[in-house]
């Protein structure tokens, strides 16, 4: 045999061997069973529900049931100040309609967390989606609801009102009005005189009586004091002002609502000195009288 041909031949012979090994183990591996992926669903973290803020709340606003709102929370991340509660872990239509029955059912019967919170006033800014916390919240009834209707270095001073001297009841929280004091002076250039002067301008009125909100209900309040907000130095003057005569609110124009207050021509300077407006004849003239 030719020496080249049987070399041919082993080469062919080998080939057809590993050939059939290939073909043979493939067919066994397409025998076995294949192996099955299991795919576990992600389990659901625990949710709960969070009493938030539905618009942007400011110092001083006082809360009613639409100012809040549930949202969804994860459990994981509660904060043990937030105001929350369980929520129906139930999915599928029939979690769907619990939700919607325990909704309707509270638009009819109320929310016992938001009507404990009704009537309260924010203490600190809460943005819109903000959990609401009990120490940014004074509730009503507690030590320091009118506190938080002041700015920053004002105060508070009570002034007595009637019909006569507070615009026929018209003066309501929110308005802005002049101060003024008449009083009787003695010793001047007319014996007796009766004298006017504006002793504060465009003070804020805070309150009045014990009410500090403004009802759309009520066109007119008759009180009998109206809290005002005014600077340390113009308490001292008011409170001067109410010694010595009598004080009459007027209601300045919601256009001319706008500055800071200011003091008027009354206040007593260190010398014991003030400038009054005396009224005679139809026409006024400013004169100094001392204390």
């Amino acid at each position: 045999m030719n020496p080249m041909r049987g070399v041919v031949l082993a080469i062919a012979l080998v080939s057809a061997v590993a050939a059939a090994l290939i073909v043979r183990g493939m067919a066994q591996s397409q025998d076995k069973p294949q192996p099955q992926m299991i795919v576990q669903a992600p389990v659901a973290n625990p949710t709960m529900q969070v009493l938030v803020a539905k618009r942007d709340l400011g110092v001083g606003d006082r809360l009613v049931p639409d100012d809040l709102n549930w949202q969804n929370w994860p459990a994981e991340g509660l904060n043990k100040a937030f105001i929350s509660r369980p929520i129906t872990e139930e999915a599928g239509a029939a979690g769907a309609a619990k939700e919607a029955v325990a909704a309707a059912k509270s638009a009819v019967t109320g929310d016992p967390a938001k009507d404990a919170l009704t009537g309260s006033v924010v203490r600190e800014a809460i943005s819109s989606g903000e959990p609401i916390t009990q120490k940014k919240l004074v509730r009503a009834g507690e030590a320091g609801v009118m506190a938080v209707s002041l700015e920053p270095g004002m105060r508070a001073i009570a002034v007595p009102l009637n019909t006569q001297n507070a615009a026929g009841g018209f003066i309501l929280p929110g308005d802005h009005v002049d101060v003024v004091q008449s009083r009787r002076v003695e010793g001047g250039l007319v014996p007796n005189q009766l004298v006017a002067a504006t002793v504060m301008r465009n003070v804020r009125v805070l309150a009045i009586d014990q009410n500090n909100t403004r009802s759309q209900k009520d066109a007119a309040v008759v009180g009998a004091t109206a809290t005002l907000e005014v600077s340390p130095a113009q308490a001292e003057s008011l409170v001067l002002a109410k010694m010595q005569g009598e004080l009459t609110l007027t209601l300045r124009s919601y256009a001319d609502a706008k500055g800071p207050a200011l003091s008027g021509g009354l206040a007593m300077d260190n010398s014991g000195v003030s400038a009054v407006r005396v009224y005679r004849d139809g026409s006024s003239t400013d004169v100094m009288v001392s204390r």
